[in-house]
């Protein structure tokens, strides 16, 4: 069985989504990445008191701006290994899906909750 972005996965163990690190952020900058392939923006999210501010890359350029990014809270995987994109190491992989046309729209949590909260 195969499986595409559009399928579901293989089916996991609990334990094995526990091993996924997901954590609430605020986003504390936004600027344009022009060397990027594609339209994205380098992010600055502090993720609270233990993991601290950490870099991530996002293309998220249909839906938002650097201005309306900064104070919003995000979810973020913070225990994947930093990725090298362009000049940018990305430490955290900010979360969003694919609206109808692809673009990404951000995942966040509808209430106000600590930074470096987890998803459980």
């Amino acid at each position: 069985m195969s499986t595409s972005a559009n399928s579901p996965s293989a089916l996991i163990g609990f334990d094995d989504f526990l091993k996924v690190d997901i954590r609430v952020g605020q986003i504390v900058e936004a600027e344009t990445f022009p060397e990027a392939r594609k339209p994205a923006y380098k992010l600055r999210i502090d993720l609270g008191p233990d993991i601290g501010v950490k870099r991530s890359s996002a293309q998220i350029t249909r839906h938002y701006t650097p201005e309306s990014l900064i104070g919003r809270r995000v979810l973020a995987v913070v225990n994947f290994p930093p990725r090298q994109i362009g000049p940018v190491m990305s430490e955290v992989l900010t979360l969003g899906v694919p609206d109808r046309d692809g673009e990404v729209v951000l995942i966040v949590p509808d209430k106000d909750v600590p930074l470096g909260g987890r998803l459980y």
